[in-house]
């Protein structure tokens, strides 16, 4: 079997790790609406006893990563840049041309490490999970001496991609914190890590960003995009800009419109309509899987944006004009405990069709007929 090309231009391999069209988060230095979050990292520090690892936990797309690198750049680069007049810094703020900042931001600092995904030299791709091997580069990296300055500092982003072997390996660094070293855990869901690692951690929770903040952040980093699809970016990403940048370049408002015209038409459904929104799902290829993708994020919110009006007898704000009263013209069709199992019926079809490859048109077409089946 022929060896697949390795990049070995930095920015190919970088374009690999991080292929979006926004900063990643070692370059982003804009972080709206955490701001009670920096300020107890920022307390932490300067009160000189800083826990030796940080757990940053909450939805994904929502500046956890952000933070990490803040954190980070401020503790590398960062800790002599007084405030007004000398005093204390009164944030994580950096300049631009502080010592070590540039190397900081080029991830090339040596008191620096970065735990991801790493390359696999075979495919060229990049691996589905954190190595083992590279969680063991992170203990040596931990027990050597600052070279630049007073600590050094790691980052696991994000630690729901380790598997259990370096799930342990981390553990082990845990169990034997060095000194004069900081640890930085990002996790999405914190309930599938290791309850050790969990134990070990400072824990900082931070939430989904408000619907405004997520409209003003796409205004800069997609500002192609018109003012209604801002809001109707937002409110289907749930408060996480990252979420709502991928769907705004994957296109998927379009498809979310799509799927809520088939929507209307329950209880009869529109069969031929159903028909042509399903075929699209039939195509093979990384388009095809970026909506495959899409559609899985967008039937699941819906189904949950559904259950949760029906719990609590609340509208959500419309995502699309069409989508205004349909929720609730539903649910006077059926029981909620019958909406209830038609939901974890669609989940589990989904679920099935991409563990063992099923069908994907009949997949949607499956996952309609099981909410018309609610209705009856």
């Amino acid at each position: 079997m022929a060896r697949a090309k390795t990049p070995s231009d930095p920015a190919e391999l970088e374009r690999l790790e991080w292929p979006y069209g926004w900063p990643p988060p070692w370059r982003n230095d804009r972080l709206v609406g955490h701001e009670q979050a920096e300020r107890t990292m920022l307390a932490a520090q300067q009160s000189g006893r800083l826990h030796h690892a940080w757990l940053l936990t909450g939805p994904r797309g929502i500046g956890k990563a952000t933070l990490a690198w803040r954190f980070a750049r401020f503790l590398l680069a960062g800790q002599d840049q007084g405030g007004l007049f000398g005093g204390a810094p009164e944030s994580l703020d950096v300049p631009a041309d502080a010592p070590g900042r540039h190397l900081v931001d080029a991830r090339s600092h040596p008191d620096l490490f970065h735990l991801r995904r790493s390359l696999n030299r075979d495919t060229g791709r990049m691996r589905a999970e954190i190595a083992v091997d590279d969680v063991r580069d992170l203990g040596g990296f931990m027990h050597m001496t600052p070279a630049m300055g007073k600590a050094r500092v790691a980052i696991v982003d994000a630690a729901d991609e380790m598997n259990r072997n370096s799930a342990n390996a981390v553990l082990k660094i845990l169990e034997e914190p060095p000194p004069n070293a900081v640890l930085l855990i990002v996790a999405h869901a914190p309930g599938r890590l290791l309850p050790t690692i969990r134990s070990r951690c400072r824990r900082l929770t931070m939430q989904p960003l408000s619907e405004d903040t997520v409209v003003d952040l796409l205004g800069i980093h997609a500002p192609d995009t018109k003012p209604e699809e801002r809001r109707a970016l937002a409110r289907l990403a749930e408060g996480s800009i990252g979420r709502a940048l991928e769907l705004g370049a994957a296109g998927s408002l379009d498809l979310y419109r799509e799927m809520v015209e088939v929507l209307a038409t329950l209880p009869d459904l529109d069969m031929p309509r159903l028909h042509a929104f399903a075929e699209r799902f039939a195509k093979r290829g990384e388009e095809a899987n970026a909506d495959w993708r899409s559609l899985n994020y967008l039937f699941d919110g819906w189904l949950k944006s559904l259950l949760r009006q029906a719990a609590l007898a609340t509208e959500a704000a419309p995502v699309v004009p069409m989508e205004s009263g349909l929720q609730a013209r539903l649910l006077s069709t059926a029981s909620p405990d019958r909406w209830m199992a038609a939901s974890e019926e669609v989940a589990n079809l989904f679920a099935r069709a991409d563990a063992v490859n099923l069908d994907r048109k009949q997949t949607v077409m499956g996952s309609f007929l099981k909410l018309q089946s609610a209705t009856r």
